[in-house]
Formats: structure tokens, C-alpha cells, sequence
């Protein structure tokens, strides 16, 4: 199973309980390979040109429904090319800031980059990851200057040191770091608050119409057997049924989303449309 993004990443935490899951239902190894760079596009595009035999899955993340309208010239099409085989999970992201940043709030936070343009630093996992279109789309929102800074790897030391000031983080990365005082949390990206963190309010409090969320399933190369993809299917769907996967899951600050194959297909068409269009509207384009 491919993975988009470095170790420790929460892609990578996902794809690791996945093939653990998938491997005690099976009966065979899962082993987790991590292919970051290219804002996932190395590591979906090796999939694609995997022999179509089950035995190379990709970790699709919301990152590859933005990435159809970010990179027109890649050499494959997401959505013809990787075969849905099943939805694992949604996951909230949380803008956070380091502790040494004055902002508490996400008012401060705007009036603080107002006064210092050009000078505050936005971390993420890449172009095109959801860190930088989640965090694009507040940019557009609230108006602010926020320079972005792509990581091919992990970014969060640096924001920890204050070397970069914000990141849209996913939850399953952030929430330990946050529980424990080392990150602030000003706001989460859903449109309602999380039980996990209760206490933090929604960036749509503030911004009214503001609501991102990442996704985590399972995909394959086209032209996988149609008996494969269910064989998949059917052990991840086991998988997320067991109260003790959910139970991790939760933990994770992630909320089980179990999906069929025909039900994530459908899924991911509808974000990779609603993604083109923010990407659209904004004018992003890859640096």
C-alpha cells in the first residue's frame, strides 16, 4: 500500500492501521511503502502504472481530488486511472500556530498577518496537498497575505520552532501536539465543532461558509479484477465494523466513513468537482 506522504504524516497513519486491518482479515502482509513528493503525484502515478493484480494499492487522501484541476498536465487521470475500492474515514484539520505567535484567535490571527503582509509563513505537505488548498481557501476568504512554503517532507518541527507560522494540519497529526500545549489551535475546518476538541471553535464561525475536510479509503490501478476490488472491499468494510477500529479511529480525532467501492467512486467525483471549482476560483496554480 502506497502512501503519499513521509512517515508520521496522517496519510501515513491511516495507511498503516488500514493494512494492519487488511492483513488480519487476509491472511497476508500488508506492507506500508511511503512515496511522498510531487503533492502525492509520485505516488499515484506509480500506482497507475502497477500491474492491475491487487498486490499495489494506493491511500487516496482529498489531496487527489484537488490535484485534477491543480496539475493539468499530468501524465494520468485520477478518476479513470485508480479504481475506487473503498472509503476508511473523514478527517477534520485544525489550523494551528506555534506558541511563540501573539494570535490566540483567528480575529487576532487575521488582524496580526494584516499588519505583518509578506512576513507570516504557511507550511504544507506540498502543492496541492490539503494543508495549501485548505489553507488557500482562508487566504481567499479572510483576505489575508500568507506565503506558502511547501514541504516535500514533514513540516512540523518547523512549526513547532516557529520557523513557519500556521499550517492547516490534519487532526490525527495534530491533536497529541495540541492535547499536550506544544501547538495552539485557533480553529478547526468542519462545519461543526469536534468532540475532540470541543473548546475550539470552526473557522465558519468567523468565516462564514468555510468548511474543508480530508478524506482517507483504498484504491487500486484500473482494469484491477472486478473480484479483487470486492475482496478488498469487503475486508476493509469488515474492518471498520469492529468497535475497537473505530475506537482508533475516533482517537485519532478521524471519523469512520466505511464506503463501498461504488459509494467511494461516486464520493470522489463529487470532490474532485467541488475542489475544481475552489481551485478555479481562486487561480491557484502549482509554483
Amino acid at each position: 500500500m502506497i502512501a503519499m506522504f513521509p512517515a508520521g504524516s496522517a496519510p501515513d497513519i491511516i495507511a498503516r492501521l488500514a493494512g494492519q486491518w487488511l492483513s488480519e482479515r487476509l491472511g497476508q502482509q500488508f506492507v506500508i511503502e511511503n512515496r511522498p513528493g510531487f503533492g502525492g503525484n509520485i505516488a499515484t502515478e506509480f500506482v497507475v502504472r502497477a500491474p492491475a493484480d491487487g498486490y499495489t494499492l494506493l491511500m487516496p487522501v482529498s489531496t487527489n481530488a484537488v490535484n485534477a484541476a491543480l496539475y493539468p498536465n499530468l501524465n494520468f487521470n485520477f478518476i479513470r486511472d485508480i479504481a475506487p475500492v473503498a472509503g476508511i474515514a473523514n478527517a477534520p484539520f485544525v489550523m494551528a500556530v506555534p506558541l511563540s505567535l501573539p494570535a490566540k484567535t483567528v480575529p487576532e490571527f487575521i488582524a496580526y498577518a494584516n499588519a505583518n503582509p509578506g512576513k507570516i509563513n504557511m507550511a504544507s505537505g506540498g502543492n496541492g496537498s490539503s494543508p495549501h488548498i485548505f489553507g488557500e481557501l482562508f487566504k481567499t476568504m479572510s483576505g489575508v497575505d500568507l506565503v506558502h512554503v511547501p514541504y516535500r517532507g514533514a513540516y512540523i518541527s518547523d512549526l513547532l520552532a516557529g520557523q513557519v507560522q500556521v499550517a492547516f494540519n490534519p487532526i490525527p497529526q495534530s491533536l497529541e501536539l495540541i492535547r499536550t500545549g506544544k501547538l495552539r489551535a485557533l480553529a478547526v475546518t468542519p462545519a461543526k465543532r469536534l468532540k475532540a476538541l470541543p473548546d475550539v471553535p470552526t473557522l465558519g464561525e468567523f468565516l462564514p461558509g468555510y468548511e474543508a475536510i480530508g478524506w482517507y479509503g483504498v484504491g487500486a490501478p484500473k482494469n484491477t479484477p472486478i473480484e479483487i476490488i470486492d475482496k478488498l472491499s469487503k475486508a476493509m468494510t469488515a474492518a471498520l465494523a469492529d468497535p475497537k477500529s473505530k475506537a482508533r479511529l475516533v482517537d485519532l480525532g478521524v471519523e469512520p466513513t466505511p464506503l463501498t467501492s461504488a459509494e467511494f467512486g461516486k464520493f470522489i467525483g463529487a470532490e474532485t468537482e467541488k475542489w475544481g471549482k475552489v481551485v478555479r476560483f481562486a487561480g491557484l496554480k502549482v509554483e
